[in-house]
């Protein structure tokens, strides 16, 4: 699957509200970064490049139905009325097209992918279990219940030259009538630092909005439609979690400058009971003879710990996710220039 083709820039926006009759233009200075825990981290390190491990500061830009993220490598612009993205190549002054048809296709082609790879685990790590008659999408997912709450911390900073209050938002997704422990589930904790309430800001807001009613999905800054799809198969809450996140926002008194946003897991009371099982079966096992396979078992173990994300393998929470969202500059002189295909621009293959 074609990353650079794949590549979905969003805003992760928290000013969502109702679209207005009426709309304005405006451009704005972002840095993003989304950083992926466990072996998708990894990946996405390895395949993102700088972009990944810094972050990206990007220009974006909205005027009519055509929004334009552009930085020093890439670009892309999405064009609403056609439903279209162009998908820009700043280096060698390319582009590509795909239609939010296909890239519903391509989203879609990769959560199944996703499952598929998860199913094999579970396969693998359980071989004395009889293959299950139905698959996950088959089965009845349980009913959520989902739990909300922000705080006004009285926290003030300056940042990016805006001055910003605090406000922590947090989101629990867990099994209906279950506590989070019981069920395990999500958790969402959203810090933000609000500056005065930029009203052009909620263009972009909007547009991200419309956007993401015409495909379909969370969308994330940095992050590409498969690698969403890939972590919304293997943390089934996430989508709850992100569209409640999306909604509450646009309640908040201000514009946020700055987001730090946390995704957790939590497993559930059953899953850590089986782990622990596990471990004391693990632990029972015939110590090895040798001093060679002493260390050998310790190495293996030390390097198992550091690929589960930390010192405790066995821990119930552990994050997953975590997005950062900087605002540097607004303006509202945009022109159609600022949302177009650049001058010189070809147009590649698929």
């Amino acid at each position: 699957m074609n990353r650079a083709r794949l590549t979905v820039v969003l805003v992760l926006t928290l000013l969502v509200a109702a679209v207005p009759a009426v709309r304005a233009d405006v451009r704005a200075d972002e840095r993003a970064r989304v950083e992926f825990a466990g072996m998708l981290g990894r990946m996405f390190n390895l395949f993102g490049g700088k972009g990944a491990r810094e972050g990206v500061t990007s220009t974006v830009a909205v005027k009519g139905d055509r929004k334009a993220t552009l930085n020093d490598t890439v670009g892309q612009i999405v064009d609403l009325g056609e439903q279209k993205v162009y998908d820009l190549d700043v280096k060698k002054k390319t582009y590509r097209v795909t239609t939010f048809a296909e890239l519903r296709r391509q989203m879609e082609e990769a959560k199944q992918k996703a499952e598929e790879e998860a199913r094999k685990e579970q396969a693998q790590a359980k071989p004395e279990s009889p293959a299950p008659a139905e698959s996950p999408q088959q089965e009845q997912q349980p009913q959520v219940d989902v739990d909300f709450d922000v705080k006004n911390t009285g926290q003030t900073r300056t940042i990016n030259g805006f001055e910003t209050h605090e406000s922590v938002m947090t989101i629990t997704v867990r099994e209906k009538d279950k506590t989070l422990e019981e069920s395990g589930g999500l958790v969402l904790s959203s810090d933000m630092w609000l500056g005065p309430r930029v009203p052009a800001m909620k263009e972009i807001a909007d547009f991200d909005m419309r956007y993401a009613q015409m495909l379909f999905g969370p969308m994330v800054a940095g992050a590409s439609p498969d690698q969403m799809a890939t972590a919304a198969a293997m943390y089934p809450y996430m989508k709850q979690a992100m569209t409640r996140m999306s909604a509450e926002g646009a309640k908040l008194d201000g514009t946020p400058v700055q987001t730090v946003t946390t995704l957790d897991a939590v497993k559930s009371a059953e899953q850590m009971a089986a782990e622990a099982k596990a471990k004391e079966d693990d632990n029972k096992s015939k110590p090895p003879s040798s001093v060679g396979g002493m260390l050998g078992g310790f190495m293996a173990k030390k390097i198992q710990k550091k690929a589960a994300g930390g010192d405790d393998g066995s821990k119930a929470r552990a994050t997953f996710m975590t997005m950062t969202n900087d605002v540097l500059k607004v303006v509202t002189d945009v022109t159609a220039a600022d949302v177009a295909v650049p001058a010189g621009f070809k147009q590649s293959g698929k």
